[in-house]
């Protein structure tokens, strides 16, 4: 079992998301699916023979474009995002933030996202939209079903639910 999913939304998710600006409430419910779908909520945080780490299962060459690609454009917002990692750790093994540090690793995967002109996110989406969503701009290459997806939301969401 991983990180329970009303804790992690609240300690985690929707700060991050809050220290780098972005108030749409399904942003929160995207990230969640998104961590339900790559690890089980953290279940596994590397998996043998798989590129990814991190309860978003973010790949070092992903984590660079975001840096290169997207921060390095938006000084101010690189320094908040800079200013969720660790001083020390980010600078000799960046890469292990996306383990070690859930609000790095959030931020990351927030901007997987939002790098791509064309993400619209919607004010509110099925599970169907989240997973086309996650399939077209966060792991467009994953033999990961739509349903499958789907799947993972609807059992996050009913954790959710229980906790509630």
């Amino acid at each position: 079992m991983g990180i329970c999913a009303t804790e992690l939304t609240r300690w985690v998710i929707q700060p991050t998301l809050q220290r780098i600006g972005v108030t749409a409430p399904m942003a929160c419910t995207l990230l969640l699916a998104t961590a339900a779908q790559e690890s089980a909520l953290g279940s596994h945080l590397k998996v043998a023979g798989q590129r990814g780490l991190g309860i978003y299962r973010i790949h070092s060459l992903t984590h660079r474009h975001v840096w290169d690609a997207y921060l390095a454009q938006q000084p101010e917002l690189a320094s908040t995002v800079r200013g969720l990692a660790s001083q020390h750790d980010f600078l000799n093994h960046p890469h292990a933030e996306l383990t070690t540090n859930l609000s790095y690793a959030t931020a990351v995967a927030w901007f997987i996202y939002a790098r791509n002109g064309d993400f619209v996110l919607p004010e509110t989406a099925t599970p169907e939209q989240l997973a086309r969503l996650w399939k077209r701009f966060y792991h467009p290459r994953s033999s990961v079903s739509i349903e499958d997806f789907c799947a993972n939301v609807a059992e996050v969401s009913a954790l959710l639910d229980r906790a509630a």
